[in-house]
């Protein structure tokens, strides 16, 4: 057994760290080059990456076990929006040279805890010593009836617009830790605010009354307002949102108060991961009552409306809202 803060090569390195999270029989121990699964009788299989890296998507410093659970998470994010189920995640993981064993212990410990409580396990992948800093790539794989999966390509005019959640937390938290915030939060509702940042709440919960309701959805990563225009270009459509109608924690309501540059990294910074739904007002009662059940807060923001514009955000007093572009990652 290898010494506790020895760094072993690669093969002791997957050995210690990885094997154990290999859960799932398709993934052969990690003992293979790839692993094999057999999606449930009479379901698609859902799949989609994320790469999370090191001065970009989270701070160097972060504990390593908030970094693994930010790189899964914002994968079943995707898989939620969807409408699918998770089954499990292959990863591919780039370590800058000065990496230590205990940083690997946190890490996987932190991929260990998020694997319990969402049902999932690691498939295989690979590891490779990065040239720059820590970059992190997952690719999760979900299952949905077949003929189910919610696209963003379907969004109706008169259909209503919902999120779940608050919206603006992450990227608030992001600028508190900056420090390009005019108001300072504390205690609890910085706490608050710099937890959302480091850790996306997948809507893993959700999964199943999006597939039942939405008419399209995906999760808002790239800020509210960008994301609804991926919507509404995909589905060839417009829509007009309320500000005032965006639901927001306690914190980040303050800080809209105190700050006229916060409500802008509301609408349109990233890392929310939140689902952005659109269905027939008919269906909202029983989307809600579901998303009620799940233990998941959805709010009515607006409507998609006929045309080819991009989305506007209204003012209280029904004016349009100028604002930047959205959160991109580049």
């Amino acid at each position: 057994m290898a010494e506790k803060g020895a760094r072993p090569g690669e093969f002791g390195l997957i050995e210690r760290w990885f094997r154990p999270l290999a859960t799932d029989a398709a993934a052969f121990g990690l003992i293979d080059d790839a692993a094999a699964l057999t999606p449930p009788p009479g379901h698609d299989l859902v799949l989609t990456k994320d790469m999370v890296v090191a001065g970009v998507h989270f701070f160097a410093d972060d504990p390593p076990a908030a970094i693994a659970r930010k790189a899964l998470r914002v994968n079943l994010s995707d898989l939620a929006a969807k409408g699918a189920r998770p089954l499990g995640y292959l990863m591919g993981l780039a370590l800058p040279g000065d990496w230590t064993a205990d940083f690997l212990d946190g890490f996987a410990e932190g991929l260990a805890g998020d694997q319990a409580a969402f049902g999932i396990g690691l498939f295989g992948g690979d590891t490779v010593r990065a040239s720059g800093g820590l970059t992190i790539s997952i690719t999760a794989i979900g299952a949905v009836p077949q003929g189910r999966t919610v696209r963003r390509r379907g969004a109706r005019p008169g259909d209503l617009v919902t999120v779940s959640g608050t919206i603006g937390d992450a990227a608030l938290g992001l600028r508190l830790r900056l420090g390009t915030l005019d108001g300072r939060p504390a205690g609890e509702a910085a706490a608050d605010l710099l937890d959302r940042y480091l850790h996306p709440q997948p809507r893993t919960a959700l999964a199943d009354a999006v597939r039942d309701h939405a008419t399209a959805s995906l999760d808002v990563s790239d800020g509210l307002v960008g994301d609804l225009g991926h919507v509404c270009r995909a589905s060839g459509v417009t829509a007009r949102i309320e500000a005032a109608a965006v639901p927001l924690s306690p914190a980040a309501a303050a800080l809209a108060a105190a700050d006229e540059s916060a409500l802008a990294s509301i609408l349109t910074g990233g890392d929310d991961y939140e689902i952005l739904a659109t269905m027939p007002e008919a269906d909202y009662p029983a989307y809600a009552r579901a998303a009620s059940a799940a233990g998941v807060p959805v709010t009515v923001i607006g409507r998609i409306e006929a045309g080819a514009a991009p989305p506007v955000v209204l003012d209280r007093s029904g004016r349009p809202i100028a604002l930047p572009g959205s959160h991109d990652h580049f």
